[in-house]
């Protein structure tokens, strides 16, 4: 039979630390709000397409830095990045999964932010940028 603990919060308004990270998990909490810098492993099980929160353009336009939701590690990893680029339009599409050692561990549901940047083979120029988890697919 697995275990998890995990420690409470402080209350609203208390000046005690942080607690420590729940038994199990991957790296402890940022020591700041920051998003997590996250790469895609290739290789997760069961990828899905999963919505970013923000997208932002750099070196000069030939990167997104992406930031969205997700889960911890080993239990939600990024897979893949994928980009479609079309005369209007950059559609980028994150693919999230569990690792492959994931299955022999316990899981416990922890909001992370994660941040990944993508590298452009061609520069964004003037086409919007696009979420692919969020296209729906015509009816």
């Amino acid at each position: 039979m697995a275990l998890t603990l995990t420690a409470a919060a402080p209350a609203l308004g208390s000046t005690a630390p942080p607690a420590a990270p729940a038994l199990g998990s991957s790296s402890p909490p940022p020591a700041d709000d920051r998003p997590r810098p996250t790469k895609p492993v290739g290789n997760a099980i069961n990828p899905r397409p999963v919505p970013w929160t923000s997208a932002k353009v750099t070196s000069k336009g030939r990167a997104i830095t992406l930031v969205w939701w997700s889960g911890v590690a080993p239990c939600t990893v990024l897979d893949r990045v994928k980009v479609k680029r079309t005369p209007k339009r950059v559609i980028v599409t994150l693919y999230e999964g569990a690792a492959q050692n994931a299955a022999s561990m316990s899981c416990i549901a922890l909001a992370v932010q994660k941040t990944t940047t993508v590298k452009l083979k061609h520069p964004v120029g003037k086409r919007k940028v696009v979420d692919g988890a969020r296209l729906r697919a015509p009816r």
